[in-house]
């Protein structure tokens, strides 16, 4: 900065005085020095959610954990022979049984029960026996059946969800049934392979055309 010497009056000694415009050429690259120093504020943005898309291995070990349909067909088979394993032995138990408790109690051929004869009633009482044991059989094996097999029961039950459903659209109308012409296999219990998921495909479609001859006759 230049400085500009002026006398004072009475002899004083002489000050410096700052020129004017001097002075502004200092404020303003003064200005300008502060104002590249300021940081600037960069804007603040969002992290965008990223969105993850299955690779093929992923897609494939998907796939893979599926059971196939012959596999579930072959487990589902294995199924209802344990279950026919244990109907027999447990109608059995259940008639022994029957007869072992029945056939110890005092009777008196003279007094009925329920107007019944004592013999008749407990032998009633026998078979009613035999058919609980016959009904409890397929539940017991059910249960012993999903107790071995439990790793596979979460896949085992999607499949038969879907089983159910094909056997539903597929199988003929109940109303086209007859007491003396019934519908083979409704339920689809005896499938137990794609060969025999076909025939009954067959058996279905049979039926239906002989049930469509026989309405319009």
């Amino acid at each position: 900065m230049q400085q500009a010497w002026t006398p004072l009056r009475h002899g004083c000694r002489a000050l410096p005085r700052l020129s004017l415009n001097n002075n502004k050429s200092a404020g303003s690259s003064l200005f300008f020095r502060l104002k590249s120093t300021t940081p600037k504020s960069k804007p603040t943005t969002t992290p965008k959610e990223k969105t993850t898309i299955p690779s093929e291995p992923q897609v494939a070990s998907v796939v893979a954990d599926e059971l196939k349909w012959a596999e579930y067909l072959k487990i589902r088979r294995r199924r209802r022979q344990l279950q026919t394993a244990f109907t027999i032995p447990c109608a059995a138990v259940g008639f022994f049984g029957g007869v072992a408790y029945f056939g110890s109690l005092q009777t008196d051929p003279t007094k009925p029960i329920m107007g019944i004869d004592p013999m008749m009633f407990y032998a009633g009482c026998c078979l009613l026996c035999m058919g609980g044991g016959f009904v409890v059989g397929p539940s017991i094996g059910s249960a012993i059946w999903r107790l071995v097999n439990r790793n596979l029961i979460s896949k085992i039950d999607a499949r038969d969800r879907e089983f159910y459903t094909h056997i539903a659209r597929n199988r003929v109308d109940a109303s086209l049934q007859s007491a003396t012409n019934p519908i083979p296999d409704y339920y689809g219990e005896k499938i137990g392979s794609l060969k025999g998921y076909r025939q009954w495909l067959r058996d279905q479609s049979k039926y239906r055309k002989k049930a469509s001859l026989t309405v319009d006759v």
